[in-house]
């Protein structure tokens, strides 16, 4: 079976950066399941995954525009400390969810001084091409249900952790 819109696909598959350098693997876990068509993997990759069936090997190079996106200098924000309630000391590297009237954005903190810390909302791989290596591990048609699951608007769980970092459902 070819990869259309609504089949159930599970692939593994390799991210790197241009320089080589590997930002992301399935090859030491379960593969990556998605459905086709649903946009729970970027654009740029799932526009290439169709027509590809069990089996196939090959390689993408995915552009920002339809990856993570160009960076965007006005997703940078200086924030007063005292906005970070609860939160005993703000760290570089420190990652919050902010509530937005577009549902909740991640924000990663860059920079800190005694009172301010920056934070970009800019997903980490902004900017950057995609390099894929996929191996498509499975290709079935996906079932109502599975269709429903995802298109579905869902609170945030345990079950979800693996869904946010690559799709764009509001969790």
């Amino acid at each position: 079976m070819k990869i259309q819109n609504n089949s159930y696909v599970s692939i593994h598959y390799t991210l790197t950066s241009d320089d080589g350098q590997v930002i992301d693997s399935s090859l030491d876990r379960d593969p990556l399941n998605y459905i086709q068509g649903l946009h729970m993997i970027v654009p740029g990759l799932e526009k290439e995954m169709l027509d590809h069936q069990k089996d196939d090997k090959f390689n993408v190079k995915v552009s920002p525009a339809e990856g993570y996106g160009e960076r965007n200098d006005e997703l940078i924000q200086e924030l007063e400390l005292s906005l970070f309630n609860g939160v005993e000391k703000v760290e570089v590297g420190m990652s919050f969810y902010a509530q937005t009237p577009n549902g909740p954005m991640p924000l990663t903190v860059t920079q800190v001084t005694d009172t301010h810390a920056i934070v970009d909302a800019n997903h980490p791989l902004a900017g950057q091409n995609l390099n894929f290596e996929i191996e498509v591990v499975a290709v079935r048609e996906a079932t109502e249900e599975e269709i429903q699951a995802q298109t579905q608007p869902h609170s945030h769980d345990s079950s979800c952790d693996s869904c946010c970092s690559d799709c764009d459902s509001e969790c």
